[in-house]
C-alpha cells in the first residue's frame, strides 16, 4: 500500500494512509479581491515556530497584531506534508496535503478565511523544483516523474518535458488557489527549475494560473531566484515568464556586508559601500551582467524596464537567517542603532518589503535549520550540515546545532512576551511608524522607477529622493549605516529642498522613543543650517514644507 500522490490529507504522516476529505468549507470572503503587489508589505512566517502551539489556528490570533503593524500579506513557508513532526517545509512530499502537524486542511482554510477578514492577503510558498527524499513514493507509481538529465542540490529533478508531470504541478497550484483561496505563490528556487520545453514550466504555470484567476482579483506570482534575470519578470509577449515579483537578494547582501563585514560564501561578491547600496536601490538589483567571484560567471541582466514593486527586498528571511551556522538574526550581530537604520532603509526603500517573523521587534530567538527524518537519513543530514560550514571561519563542527535535535526546533520558536519589554517594544514602534509613513505619505505611496533616485553621500551613507509633482510632497531619506555623517543638503540638486521649501523631519531611527539617542530635531536641518550630522548609524526621513507655511 502507498499513499495517494495527490492525497488531500495524511493524518498519520507521509508514510501512512490517505484520508478522503470533503473539500467544502463555509467561506466568508466572497467580497475579497486580494491586494496588488504595489501595496504589499509581506510577513514571512513558519507555521510551526511562529506560535507556541505551532498551528494554523494558533496563528489566527496573531492576525490583528499584523494589521496594526502595517502588514498587508502573510507568506506561509511550505505546508505540503513532510516526514516527521517538524521541518522547514522544503522536504515536502505530499504536495496536495496541508501538514497534519499544523492542523491539516480545514485549519489552513480557517487561517486563510480569517486573514481575508482582516484585510490580509495570503501568499503560499510552493516547491516545484524537487521533492523531499523521505516519503516520496512517486516512483512506485511511475518512473516518469523524475529525470537524470539534471540534478538539484536537494533531490532528483522533476521531468518537466512530460505532460503528466506539468499537469500534476499546474493542478497543484490551481488547487491551492481554488480550494484554499490563497492570493499568490512564492515559487521556491526557480533557478533549479531546468526545462528545455518550448514553453518553460514556469511560464506555463503563470499562464494557467492567470487564466483561472477570477476577473477583478489580484494574484501575485513571486520567484525566488538569485540570477537577477529580467526574463522572469517580462511578459510572455516579451518572451518572459510573466512573474510579478522576484526575491532580490542583492540589497540584503550589500547591507549585511556593510554592517557586519561578512565575507564567506556569496558575500565575497559585495563590498557594502554606499555606491553599491545606491546602485541597487536605483536599479532593483546590483548585478546586471558583471562577473561574480562566487559563481565564477557573469550574473544578472538589465532591469531598467521593471518597476520597483517587482523587487522583493529584505534584511532577513528564513534562508538568510536559517542558513547561517547558528541561525543568528541580523540584530544578533550588529548594534541596535545599526539594526534600526537597516530596518528603516528597508521600509523606506522603493521595493516591496518582506519581514521575517519577529524581525519587527528584534527577536532574540534564532531561526535554525531543523528536520525530523528517520535515524539514518537524519544522521546524513546532520553530518552534511556540519561539513557545509567547515569552510566558514570561526566555526567548528561541534558548534553547529544538530538539525535532528528537538532542542534545535524548540529554540526557533518566537517568544511573543518580548514585545512587552522596552528594548523590543521600541523597535516595534519604529516598524509601525515607518509602515504607516509608507502607506500615507504621497511620495512613498506613488513609488515608480521615474520618481526616485539614490546617491552616495558618505562611505556608507546614501540619500534617497522621492519626487512628487511640483515637489510639494517630496521626501528625502538620508541613511547612514556606519561611522560619522555630515551632509550639506544644499550641495547637490538631489538633496536640496524644492524651491520655496525647507526640509522638515518626518522620522529618525535614532529618536528616543525608538530606543535611540537623539530627538529627530537635533539631526535635522534648520532655516540657518543646511546640514545633517550624526555620529553613528541613522536613517532620517525629511519632507518638503513651504517656507511661508512656517510663518
Amino acid at each position: 500500500l502507498r499513499p495517494d500522490p495527490a492525497s488531500r490529507c495524511q493524518p498519520d504522516g507521509v508514510h501512512g494512509r490517505s484520508k478522503v476529505t470533503d473539500p467544502g468549507f463555509d467561506w466568508t470572503d466572497s467580497g475579497w479581491r486580494g491586494c496588488s503587489l504595489r501595496d504589499l508589505v509581506i510577513y514571512e512566517m513558519h507555521t510551526g515556530t511562529a506560535t507556541p502551539r505551532g498551528t494554523f489556528d494558533a496563528f489566527i490570533d496573531r492576525l490583528p497584531y499584523l494589521v496594526t503593524l502595517g502588514i498587508k500579506a502573510i507568506e506561509i513557508m511550505p505546508v505540503a506534508d513532510f516526514p516527521g513532526e517538524h521541518n522547514w517545509g522544503y522536504d515536502g512530499v505530499s504536495l496536495y496535503a496541508p501538514s497534519r502537524a499544523y492542523g491539516g486542511p480545514s485549519a489552513l482554510k480557517r487561517l486563510v478565511d480569517a486573514a481575508h477578514g482582516h484585510g490580509l492577503a495570503v501568499v503560499l510558498d510552493v516547491v516545484y523544483n524537487h521533492l523531499g527524499p523521505d516519503g516520496n513514493y512517486l516512483r512506485d507509481f511511475s518512473r516518469g516523474y523524475f529525470t537524470d538529465r539534471v540534478k538539484t542540490p536537494w533531490g532528483d529533478a522533476l521531468d518537466y518535458t512530460r505532460r503528466q508531470v506539468r499537469d500534476f504541478l499546474a493542478w497543484n497550484a490551481l488547487y491551492w488557489m481554488r480550494e484554499y483561496h490563497v492570493d499568490g505563490f512564492r515559487f521556491d528556487a526557480t533557478h533549479a527549475v531546468h526545462d528545455p520545453s518550448d514553453e518553460h514550466i514556469l511560464a506555463e504555470l503563470a499562464r494557467r494560473i492567470r487564466e483561472a484567476v477570477p476577473e477583478g482579483r489580484h494574484f501575485a506570482l513571486i520567484a525566488e531566484d538569485d540570477r537577477n534575470l529580467s526574463w522572469l519578470l517580462e511578459s510572455p509577449a516579451q518572451g518572459g515568464v510573466g512573474m510579478d515579483g522576484v526575491w532580490a537578494d542583492d540589497l540584503h547582501h550589500v547591507i549585511r556586508v556593510a554592517l557586519s563585514g561578512d565575507r564567506d560564501g556569496y558575500y565575497a561578491d559585495y563590498k557594502g559601500t554606499a555606491k553599491e547600496i545606491a546602485r541597487t536601490l536605483n536599479q532593483g538589483w546590483l548585478y546586471t551582467g558583471q562577473r561574480s567571484r562566487f559563481w565564477g560567471t557573469m550574473r544578472g541582466t538589465d532591469p531598467s524596464g521593471i518597476e520597483p514593486e517587482a523587487f522583493v527586498y529584505c534584511i532577513q528571511n528564513h534562508d538568510q537567517i536559517g542558513n547561517r551556522p547558528r541561525g543568528d538574526r541580523l540584530n544578533h550581530d550588529v548594534d541596535p542603532a545599526a539594526y534600526r537604520a537597516a530596518s528603516a532603509l528597508l521600509l523606506l526603500s522603493p521595493g516591496t518589503p518582506l519581514l521575517f517573523q519577529g524581525q519587527e521587534w528584534a527577536a532574540t530567538t534564532p531561526f535554525l535549520y531543523f528536520t525530523d527524518h528517520e535515524p539514518e537519513l537524519g544522521r546524513l543530514v546532520t553530518e552534511g550540515r556540519r561539513r557545509e560550514f567547515a569552510r566558514f571561519r570561526g566555526f567548528k563542527a561541534a558548534d553547529i546545532p544538530d538539525p535532528q535535535a528537538r532542542d534545535t526546533f524548540e529554540a526557533s520558536h518566537l517568544q511573543w512576551d518580548e514585545i512587552r519589554k522596552p528594548a523590543h517594544s521600541q523597535v516595534l514602534e519604529l516598524y509601525r511608524e515607518l509602515l504607516s509613513l509608507r502607506e500615507t505619505e504621497p511620495a512613498l505611496v506613488r513609488r515608480r522607477r521615474a520618481t526616485h533616485e539614490c546617491k552616495p553621500v558618505g562611505a556608507k551613507a546614501v540619500a534617497l529622493r522621492y519626487r512628487t509633482p511640483g515637489g510639494k510632497d517630496d521626501v528625502l531619506v538620508v541613511a547612514n549605516l556606519q561611522g560619522a555623517l555630515s551632509v550639506d543638503l544644499g550641495a547637490s540638486e538631489l538633496t536640496r529642498p524644492p524651491e520655496g521649501c525647507r526640509w522638515m523631519p518626518l522620522i529618525s531611527s535614532e529618536e528616543l522613543r525608538f530606543g535611540g539617542s537623539h530627538p529627530a530635531e537635533e539631526l535635522c536641518p534648520t532655516l540657518d543650517r543646511a546640514t545633517v550630522e550624526a555620529d553613528g548609524p541613522v536613517v532620517l526621513a525629511l519632507k518638503a514644507a513651504r517656507l511661508d507655511a512656517e510663518m
